[in-house]
């Protein structure tokens, strides 16, 4: 990659630092990493808040995993030379509605934030000018109308996305991040036990649901890393169907897909069960065939290895147990990739055709869905990767076809 150089610019979301799963000194030292790599300009922004929302927005990921910080209307700048994050001045009307926020006038404020420096967000546009008299190129992380702002602040300036410089930091993930990872990992197999327990024939698949964003709030999450997928009978063969709302019957099988999001850091754990608590033979022949590729995958899981040759590794271990009533390949039922990177965001930012390395966290998540026979399995699970191969993080899940039976029959 080349030298990037950088100005960071950013609208920020949620009420608070997110300093709580990730150390401030952290932040900033990711900051400082990026900043010997830059010798330009990189704009993020995230969004600004509403004189009277009641609803909670989310931080774009690459501008929380660069400042940690979630207040509104925020812009941060950061140079080779240095950082200045932009905070708006104190507002009494507003904060009657939204709390009290990290104004420009506070005396600890650069304390608070893990900047620098911290100005009022008037000053910005005179640092942009100053910055662009010494750096040429500008990047950015921006919706349409912030980029559209961007460029009319610069208007002589090509405007490149910094998307590829972030993903290259993200993919490997610190001692704080695969903490996190892990804790909403631990709380999602909770969840996903709680829903277990509601499983029976009659019931509704929204039932079960709830029973896990239950589990996940109790523990003190904010919320779920995605829609959760509880898909039954024909439903499991759609692989993201989120609807939720049909009845479940006795012989089905359920595909349950679902995460809590904890700490602003994701998991992703699939599970496939029996209905009735108890698996049709065919039903434990896909079951099995789905497990046998799942665990063909994380053996191959080591540093060095392409990221891309995971699901071939699925695909090729499918295609060995035969063939379906038509005689073609079995992974003709595997539309899907087995593997993506989770953090942040449950998709995480990465790049193309990387390699793995000790440190980063992905998905094995190889499936089989045969919509002529009501049947979907899949199989997910989160996993580090180490130095030497794999720790399968969601383990403690019960996942062969007789762990979960024992589980249902508890």
């Amino acid at each position: 990659m080349s030298k990037l150089g950088v100005m960071f610019v950013l609208a920020a979301a949620l009420p608070s630092l997110a300093a709580d799963t990730i150390p401030r000194d952290e932040y900033h030292a990711r900051r400082a990493e990026l900043r010997k790599k830059l010798d330009g300009v990189l704009v993020l922004f995230g969004y600004s808040e509403g004189a009277d929302e009641v609803y909670r927005h989310g931080q774009p990921s690459n501008v929380l995993y660069l400042t940690g910080w979630t207040e509104p209307g925020a812009m941060a700048l950061i140079t080779p030379a240095g950082e200045t994050l932009f905070v708006p001045h104190r507002n009494a009307r507003r904060e009657i509605y939204n709390g009290k926020r990290v104004a420009a006038e506070d005396a600890n404020a650069a304390a608070l934030t893990g900047f620098d420096s911290v100005q009022g967000i008037e000053k910005f546009e005179l640092a942009l000018r100053q910055a662009l008299d010494s750096y040429g190129p500008v990047y950015a992380i921006a919706d349409a109308a912030d980029l559209a702002k961007l460029k009319a602040m610069a208007p002589l300036r090509e405007v490149a996305s910094g998307a590829q410089m972030i993903a290259a930091m993200r993919m490997k993930k610190s001692p704080a991040e695969i903490a996190a990872i892990k804790r909403a990992t631990e709380v999602s197999m909770d969840a996903h036990r709680a829903a277990w327990k509601r499983l029976t024939p009659g019931i509704y698949e929204y039932q079960a649901e709830a029973a896990f964003v239950a589990a996940s709030l109790e523990a003190g999450c904010e919320g779920q890393s995605y829609e959760p997928i509880f898909g039954s009978g024909p439903n499991s063969t759609t692989l993201h169907y989120s609807a939720n709302k049909r009845r479940m019957d006795a012989g089905e099988v359920i595909v349950i897909d679902a995460a809590a999001k904890c700490g602003d850091y994701t998991s992703d754990i699939t599970r496939t069960l029996p209905i009735n608590g108890k698996f049709s033979e065919r039903q434990r022949e896909v079951y099995r065939m789905v497990l046998g590729a799942h665990q063909a995958v994380i053996d191959a899981i080591k540093p060095g290895v392409p990221m891309s040759d995971l699901t071939k590794i699925a695909r090729n271990y499918l295609d060995q147990q035969g063939k379906d009533k038509e005689g073609k390949p079995l992974s003709k039922y595997l539309p899907h990739g087995v593997s993506h990177h989770v953090g942040l965001d449950v998709h995480d930012a990465d790049l193309q055709n990387a390699k793995l390395e000790a440190g980063m966290v992905i998905t094995v998540e190889p499936g089989l869905y045969i919509p002529s026979e009501n049947i979907g399995i899949r199989i997910e699970d989160v996993v580090l990767v180490t130095k030497d191969g794999a720790t399968v993080l969601s383990g403690a899940l019960p996942r062969s076809a007789d762990d979960v039976e024992k589980a249902m029959a508890k």
